[in-house]
């Protein structure tokens, strides 16, 4: 089956530099920027039930760029004053250079991680030398990060959820004609279920694409089947991953077709032009 239309369970690129534009014109495919959830933050009231004071911590932990919008909202919503000398320690330097949305950009109060994880050697080694501070981790309500760094080095903190995912669900006549479907997280996954209840991949002629394990292990766990997933060490991306897939789809349609003709009994045409002579009438 040939792959014409695919689904990409993100925000759509802010520019046209986006390698995803680039795959849709070499492949001639259509890609449409879908997500099947959204981040929705919880509202002060909603807040004030973890009994958690914000104005009682000195430093915040931050994984994802949701925590960044969600934590400074609930401080003004609170009327909560972000002192200068709160210290922030990011999960990725993306995030790190993202909160200059909010604050003055200081290195000597804002720490990330170089490999993208909250176990990283050198953001824990951080952590420790600002141990006598008191961290805020807002996160959402299915984080599942692995904080056994932080609680081997004896970090205190907090964990504090400030939002939620939730199904951003299709409406009774919004079309589901794609032949191929990305995902990036399991919630994605618990969407397309949610949904689409009957949904049939076999029935339904469609491929799935992950990136990240977790992703991954949702659709196994879901008793779907996995087509392709990324990271791998020849594909680091998604966009990386699909033009592979893609790619090797086009060799094998190619391949499929050659099979076929032979197959079908279709010969070259000097063996055809021997057989008509030699079957021809002599003129009398």
């Amino acid at each position: 089956m040939s792959i014409k239309k695919i689904l990409v369970s993100q925000p759509r690129p802010t520019t046209q530099k986006s390698p995803y534009f680039d795959i849709a014109a070499k492949h001639n495919v259509e890609i449409v920027f879908r997500q099947f959830i959204k981040i929705e933050g919880l509202t002060a009231k909603e807040f004030r039930h973890s009994k958690i004071n914000l104005s009682d911590y000195t430093a915040v932990i931050f994984s994802a760029r949701h925590a960044v919008d969600n934590f400074f909202r609930l401080c003004e919503e609170m009327r909560v004053t972000v002192p200068d000398t709160m210290k922030y320690f990011c999960k990725t330097e993306a995030v790190a250079h993202y909160l200059q949305k909010y604050i003055v950009y200081r290195k000597r109060k804002i720490f990330f991680a170089p490999s993208g994880k909250l176990d990283d050697p050198q953001l824990i080694q951080s952590m420790v030398k600002n141990k006598e501070e008191k961290f805020l981790y807002p996160i959402s309500d299915v984080n599942k990060d692995n904080l056994s760094a932080l609680d081997a080095n004896e970090i205190p903190y907090t964990k504090a959820v400030m939002y939620r995912t939730v199904s951003n669900d299709f409406t009774p006549d919004e079309p589901f004609d794609y032949d191929l479907l990305l995902f990036f997280s399991p919630a994605g996954i618990d969407s397309l279920k949610k949904n689409f209840p009957d949904f049939d991949q076999d029935r339904d002629r469609k491929y799935i694409g992950t990136f990240g394990a977790p992703a991954a292990k949702a659709v196994e766990d879901a008793g779907l089947r996995l087509d392709f997933a990324a990271p791998t060490p020849e594909a680091l991306s998604m966009p990386a991953a699909l033009d592979a897939f893609l790619t090797g789809m086009a060799e094998a349609e190619t391949e499929d077709k050659t099979e076929s003709e032979v197959e079908d009994g279709t010969e070259p045409a000097e063996d055809a032009d021997t057989a008509d002579a030699s079957d021809a009438v002599p003129a009398v």
